[in-house]
C-alpha cells in the first residue's frame, strides 16, 4: 500500500522529532491514564512463598495473584491462537457456564492455544486455557462445554490449593511445575516433553499435573450439574470421553494431553454414565455458532487455501449444521484463495437464510476487505458495530478495514477505546501499536508495545519501549513522572514473577 511503513524497533528512534512529539503528546497522556489501572493492578502482585508452609491452604487472593503471574509466563512460551471471533465466542460460553457454577469469582481469563492436541486446563486465579484441537475434536458445543465445566469445577473446589498444600509437605513442584508441564503439552507434547527430561524431573512434573481420583470424581459430579443447569446436554460428558478414547485408539497407546492430567479409569467412566442417566431426557439442539467456530479452526489449520476449499466442498455433501458450516468455511477459503466472487456467492446463500447473523456479516466484511473493496468493508463494519456495540470483534474488523484504507488515525481511535475495554488482551495492544505507528503517533507505539510485552511477560522489551516513550516526552515533567512510575512498577512485577521460574 502506498505510504504504508511498518514500524520497527530499529527505525522508531529516528522519528524522534518535535512534530512527532507534539502529535503524540495528547495520545500519550490518554493512554497512560488508560494503562495505569491495568498495569498498577498487575504490579500489585504479592506472590506467596510457596515453600514456607505457614498456611494450610493458599488463600483465594493468593490464587488470583498467582494466576495473573502464571498467565504472563505461559503466554511468553506458547503460540496463542489470535482470532477475536473465537475468543469472543469462548469468553461468552465460559461466562454462561460460570454463571451456573460454584465459582465465587467469575472473572475468568481465557487463553486459546494454537495446538492440535485435545486439551484444556484451569489455573488458580480464573485462568482457563483451551487448545484449538479440543474444538476440532468436540463434535458439539455440549461436548466442549462438558470439558469446560469440569475445569471450572476444579477451580471452584480449589483443587490446586489442596494439591499445593500436599506438595509443600512432600517437597514436589507447585505452580512452576504446572507451568512447565502445560507449556510442554502446548509445544512439543506431553510424552515427548517427558522423554526429554530426566526421570526424576519427569516424575515431578507428572505429579504436579495429575489430579487425584477424588478430585476428578468431584469435578465430574459438579461439572455435570453445572452443565445441566446451564441448559446444556449432560450426555456431552460421556460423549466427550468417548471422543478422547477414540483418539487414544487412533494414536496408539498415547492418550490425549487432557487425559495425561485427568486420568480416565473404567470406574470413572461408569460413574459419569450413571450420573448422566439420572437427568431427564430431552432434546438439546446443537449451536450453529459452535459449528462455525470449528470451521474457523479447521480453516486456520489448513496448510494452503486450496486444501481447505477441497475439504469444505467434500463436507458440503453432509446435511444440517455440518453443510451450513462447510459452506461458511468454503466462502472464507475461496476468498483466501483469491476467488472473491465465488466466495461472495457462497456466503450470500447463508445470508439469505440469516441476514442478521453476526458471523456471516463478519465474513462479508472480511471478503470485501480481501477483494480490495474497503468502502464496502468499512460501511458493513460500521453497521455491525451499531447493531452489536458489545461485540468487540466488529470494532476490530472496523479498525482493520480503516487501516487497509489508509485511514490510520480513525483506526487508532477505535483501537484505543478497545484497549480501554480489554486492557488484558495482548492482541489489542499489538494492533494498536502497529496502527499508532502508521498514524505517526510514535509515543503511542511505545506505550502500546510496552503493555503488549508486559502482558506476555517479555519485560526487557517493555522497559525498552517505556524508555523510548520517556525520551519522546522528556520536556513534559508530568508524563515523565508517570512513565518513571511505570518503570518502577515493571521492575517490581518482574521480581515477583521470577518466583514462578
Amino acid at each position: 500500500m502506498p505510504g504504508k511503513r511498518r514500524i520497527t524497533d530499529e527505525n522508531l528512534c529516528s522519528l524522534n522529532t518535535p512534530s512527532y512529539r507534539a502529535r503524540g503528546a495528547a495520545a500519550l497522556l490518554s493512554l497512560l491514564i488508560t494503562l495505569g489501572a491495568a498495569v498498577a493492578e498487575a504490579a500489585d502482585l504479592r506472590l506467596p512463598a510457596l515453600g514456607d508452609g505457614s498456611s494450610a491452604l493458599v488463600s483465594p487472593q493468593q490464587e488470583n495473584e498467582l494466576g495473573r503471574a502464571w498467565l504472563m509466563g505461559f503466554r511468553r512460551q506458547v503460540h496463542t491462537h489470535d482470532d477475536p471471533q473465537l475468543q469472543h465466542y469462548l469468553e461468552n460460553l465460559l461466562a454462561r457456564l460460570a454463571a451456573h457454577s460454584a465459582l465465587p469469582n467469575r472473572n475468568l481469563q481465557l487463553v486459546v492455544v494454537a495446538n492440535a492436541s485435545i486439551n484444556a486446563f484451569a489455573v488458580p486465579g480464573g485462568v482457563v486455557g483451551v487448545h484449538t484441537g479440543l474444538l476440532d475434536q468436540a463434535r458439539t458445543e455440549h461436548q466442549l462445554a462438558s470439558v469446560l465445566t469440569h475445569e471450572l469445577a476444579h477451580l471452584s473446589q480449589r483443587h490446586f490449593a489442596r494439591r499445593l498444600d500436599a506438595q509443600r509437605r512432600s517437597s514436589t513442584l507447585g505452580l512452576a511445575g504446572l507451568l512447565a508441564g502445560l507449556v510442554l503439552a502446548a509445544t512439543v507434547g506431553g510424552d515427548a516433553g517427558m522423554a526429554a527430561m530426566t526421570a526424576s524431573q519427569a516424575a515431578m512434573l507428572d505429579e504436579s499435573l495429575r489430579y487425584s481420583r477424588q478430585n476428578e470424581q468431584e469435578a465430574d459430579r459438579i461439572g455435570i450439574e453445572s452443565l445441566y443447569r446451564a441448559g446444556m446436554d449432560p450426555e456431552g460428558a460421556p460423549a466427550m470421553f468417548d471422543r478422547m478414547l477414540a483418539a487414544t485408539r487412533y494414536t496408539g497407546q498415547r492418550p490425549p494431553e487432557f487425559l495425561l492430567s485427568h486420568p480416565l479409569t473404567e470406574s470413572r467412566v461408569a460413574d459419569v454414565r450413571a450420573r448422566v442417566a439420572k437427568y431427564p431426557e430431552r432434546q438439546y439442539p446443537d449451536s450453529l455458532d459452535y459449528q462455525l467456530m470449528r470451521t474457523r479452526i479447521q480453516l486456520a489449520a489448513a496448510e494452503r487455501p486450496e486444501h481447505a476449499v477441497a475439504r469444505f466442498r467434500d463436507q458440503m455433501a453432509d446435511g444440517g449444521l455440518s453443510r451450513t458450516a462447510a459452506r461458511y468455511g468454503l466462502a472464507l477459503a475461496l476468498s483466501a484463495q483469491g476467488a472473491h466472487e465465488e466466495a461472495r456467492r457462497q456466503l450470500n446463500e447463508l445470508l439469505q437464510e440469516k441476514p442478521d447473523h453476526h458471523l456471516y456479516r463478519m465474513a462479508s466484511i472480511a471478503i470485501a476487505r480481501a477483494a480490495g473493496d474497503t468502502d464496502t468493508a468499512i460501511g458493513e463494519a460500521r453497521r455491525l458495530v451499531e447493531d452489536r456495540p458489545d461485540y468487540y470483534p466488529a470494532q476490530e474488523a472496523l479498525a482493520t478495514s480503516l487501516t487497509k484504507a489508509h485511514r490510520y488515525g480513525e483506526a487508532e481511535k477505535i483501537l484505543e477505546r478497545l484497549a480501554g475495554d480489554r486492557p488484558g488482551d495482548p492482541k489489542v495492544w499489538f494492533d494498536l501499536a502497529e496502527t499508532s505507528g502508521l498514524a505517526g503517533n510514535i509515543a503511542g507505539v511505545h506505550l502500546a508495545r510496552a503493555e503488549y510485552f508486559t502482558l506476555i511477560g517479555v519485560f526487557d522489551k517493555a522497559r525498552k519501549h517505556l524508555g523510548y516513550a520517556r525520551q519522546l516526552q522528556e520536556q513534559d515533567f508530568r508524563q515523565v513522572a508517570m512513565i518513571d512510575q511505570r518503570l518502577s512498577e515493571l521492575e517490581q512485577l518482574e521480581k515477583q514473577l521470577s518466583q514462578l521460574r
